[in-house]
């Protein structure tokens, strides 16, 4: 009998990435694009710069690219995305599900606008894309969902209780999804970084003393790339994880080791 080997490709999938303009997601983008994949870009403003660059380097790597205006905090156009993505590509086999905010504040001294607006898209535009793309996915037997989790869900974070307490979320949602849509053969996981460059930590990580510090509770010493974020979420869509679900895989470095 032959040896059916892994396969680490993401060829003729059709992936939407939430959140996709900068970080992240960008990143995400590209890899899913380079494994192969034809990518729905889910832009919180479709007319963005850095959406529409996004959008032309994929174009350069081979891929079709769809650009889709899509603010997971409504809900109207997490549904228009997911349509208009769903009917352009005629399925949608991978979601990734990027977007996220985090308001810093100690938790003294947090306000209900902030409060709403990271539960906003941390959780309910998490929830309901995941929906939507789920629904589909249902009917098709097939699809595989990656939600954008944080260490912040395990370890706790001075400053950032309500963005820890969406991200813990986030992998318990992770795992109750994993639970009912194994029978209809949806595949849901999470990917946990730890602080990563990209332009949202760049001016805490600025600073020489928060650096320092941060490095010093990272056991491999530094500070994540976007692209080593972006391996993680590839291998968790290609068919190399087929086995694997309900799982939150941390990038972190080895922070939250015991």
């Amino acid at each position: 009998m032959a040896e059916h080997f892994p396969r680490y490709d993401l060829a003729g999938q059709s992936v939407l990435v939430t959140g996709a303009a900068r970080g992240l997601g960008r990143a995400c983008a590209l890899a899913c694009a380079k494994a192969g994949a034809d990518i729905a870009l889910g832009l919180r403003d479709v007319t963005s710069g850095p959406g529409q660059e996004l959008a032309a380097e994929i174009k350069a790597l081979g891929r079709k690219v769809l650009p889709l205006q899509m603010d997971v905090a409504k809900l109207d156009q997490i549904e228009s995305a997911i349509a208009q993505a769903d009917s352009h590509y005629g399925k949608i086999d991978v979601l990734i599900n990027n977007a996220g905010i985090g308001p810093e504040n100690l938790a003294e001294n947090v306000n209900e606008a902030d409060f709403d607006a990271t539960l906003a898209v941390n959780l309910k535009g998490t929830f309901f894309a995941a929906q939507a793309a789920g629904r589909r996915m249902i009917k098709r037997k097939a699809g595989c969902i990656v939600n954008m989790s944080s260490q912040a869900g395990t370890v706790a974070l001075k400053g950032e209780p309500i963005y820890c307490m969406t991200k813990a979320a986030i992998d318990h949602l992770t795992r109750c999804l994993a639970n009912e849509w194994a029978q209809y053969n949806i595949r849901v996981n999470a990917v946990a970084p730890t602080f990563i460059w990209t332009d949202g930590t760049k001016p805490a990580l600025s600073d020489p003393a928060f650096l320092k510090q941060t490095i010093a509770s990272i056991p491999l010493g530094r500070i994540g790339e976007p692209m080593e974020v972006a391996g993680a979420v590839v291998f968790l869509a290609s068919p190399a994880a087929s086995l694997i679900t309900g799982v939150s895989l941390r990038v972190d470095g080895g922070w939250a080791l015991p």
